[in-house]
């Protein structure tokens, strides 16, 4: 628990610390498809690959950003909440896997014709919560891990509507308590998402 509240106690902090250097700052929420890595069960350290790849659904995001023009190139700092689920087949039967994360994109964008934008940078995530439906957490390999942002975005006034990809780089295992003896799932939480996002900018620009 003290490295989560370190962590978000960071984060806020350089939100912040951009958000009173910006051209501009605002709030930002959106919808996501996401999928995650392969699902294998382990008997006595023995391991079999249960389904591949999960199944997508849907996800949510909401956040604050932070934005610093530097004509026709700038910096965007974001600080998000993500919700995200993918399903799996378990025993013939299908399960849901939930996980909560506090992502911070740095985005490098620039702007091109009129409105349009496209933007790249790291996301650094810090994973808060794990839930597989019907079995016990045990451990997860990793924290903290990163992954990439790629898209492109209209902004019309203050309004700003963006598409994202995103993928994590860091093969980040989850691993839960079967329910027989000796029994574990490892399951890769990587996230695969697209994300769509509405923007409202706060600050005007300077």
């Amino acid at each position: 628990m003290n490295k989560r509240i370190l962590a978000l106690a960071v984060a806020l902090l350089a939100i912040v610390f951009y958000a009173n250097a910006q051209s501009g700052f605002g709030i930002k929420a959106g919808l996501s498809y996401n999928t995650t890595g392969e699902l294998k069960e382990f008997i006595n350290e023995t391991g079999t690959i249960i389904d591949n790849k999960g199944n997508g659904k849907s996800g949510y995001n909401i956040g604050v950003y932070g934005k610093l023009g530097l004509d026709p190139i700038y910096i965007r700092p974001e600080l998000v909440y993500t919700k995200t689920t993918s399903e799996y087949i378990l025993n013939s039967v299908s399960a849901d896997y939930k996980m909560a994360r506090l992502d911070m994109p740095v985005l490098v964008g620039i702007k091109l014709i009129g409105p349009l934008n496209v933007f790249a940078g790291p996301a650094f995530q810090y994973i808060l919560d794990n839930d597989f439906k019907g079995l016990e957490f045990n451990t997860v390999e990793n924290d903290f891990t990163v992954g990439l942002n790629l898209g492109a975005s209209l902004e019309l006034g203050r309004l700003g509507i963006d598409v994202r990809y995103e993928r994590g780089f860091t093969k980040n295992e989850v691993e839960f308590a079967g329910v027989g003896p000796n029994v574990t799932y490892r399951l890769d939480s990587r996230p695969e998402q697209i994300i769509f996002s509405l923007s409202y900018q706060l600050s005007p620009k300077k």
